[in-house]
């Protein structure tokens, strides 16, 4: 792998970064996103994402740490599509980092497609449905907290953001790589449920039985919408139950990445008792 040294924060490749990090618009164009971070690119490209170019600052990058995501990157490209590794100054290196501490270590990776049909599921699937997630936070702390419930797979319908937008990577901790992810309509993710026979649980207030006495052991898709508006009537109508989670104090909802993590493992509870 040939290496190329960077120096100036005029460069074209430092640009080209910088607008990716930046544009979802330039992301679905060229077809890339950036990953920042050891345990994120490990996470990625474990997951059989190919890196297209590799950044790194030797002034921070441990040798060994370079030398293994080069390593596990060889493993999984094709011939005619290989790494390119660059070496950046420090200057150029903080200006293309979000963060101090990602161990000098920055890739742009070639961005990979699931659909529905493709979607890897167990017998008794359990799947987290976000429908018109605007936030990149709390779909990153859903996609967490589903990694850690073993969820089947996360997807997000009719969505407000990508699921490569750099703040989504980074609040995931890479979990938006260790957890089956995609989007699509709610149209096509409620005939792909009613075909799979999987039931559908929507949390709502209204119309509601406590989460807590719904049945989660079989197949089960928990949906949830915005914290401002909540579900569209589409999900609400192909509901096969409505939940909802107690609230005692004088609020009347949690933050959607909280409502997941209780409601996620309200069914690791059952499926495990």
């Amino acid at each position: 792998m040939a290496e190329e040294i960077i120096s100036s924060l005029q460069n074209p490749k430092v640009k080209k970064l910088l607008v990716l990090q930046q544009k979802s618009s330039e992301r679905r164009k060229e077809r890339l996103f950036v990953v920042e971070g050891l345990r994120e690119l490990k996470h990625c490209v474990e997951a059989g994402f190919e890196i297209d170019t590799l950044f790194y600052c030797p002034n921070i990058t441990e040798s060994s740490d370079l030398c293994e995501i080069i390593s596990q990157t060889s493993s999984f490209e094709k011939t005619e599509k290989r790494c390119n590794v660059v070496r950046v100054s420090p200057e150029v290196y903080e200006k293309i980092a979000y963060r101090g501490t990602t161990e000098g270590l920055i890739a742009e990776v070639r961005t990979m497609s699931l659909s529905l049909e493709s979607l890897p599921l167990g017998e008794n699937p359990l799947i987290m449905i976000l429908e018109s997630v605007e936030k990149p936070g709390n779909l990153g702390a859903i996609l967490r907290s589903a990694d850690a419930a073993h969820a089947d797979a996360v997807i997000v319908c009719d969505p407000l953001t990508d699921l490569y937008n750099p703040n989504l990577i980074r609040s995931s901790i890479g979990a938006v790589f260790t957890v089956p992810c995609l989007t699509c309509t709610s149209e096509d993710c409620i005939a792909f449920l009613k075909q799979k026979d999987i039931r559908i649980l929507t949390a709502q207030l209204q119309d509601s039985h406590l989460y807590y006495d719904t049945d989660m052991r079989r197949g089960t898709a928990i949906v949830m919408g915005t914290e401002s508006t909540g579900l569209t009537n589409q999900w609400r109508m192909a509901a096969d139950a409505h939940i909802r989670i107690p609230m005692m104090g004088r609020l009347d909802s949690l933050n959607v990445s909280v409502s997941a993590a209780i409601l996620l493992f309200e069914a690791v509870r059952q499926r495990n008792s």
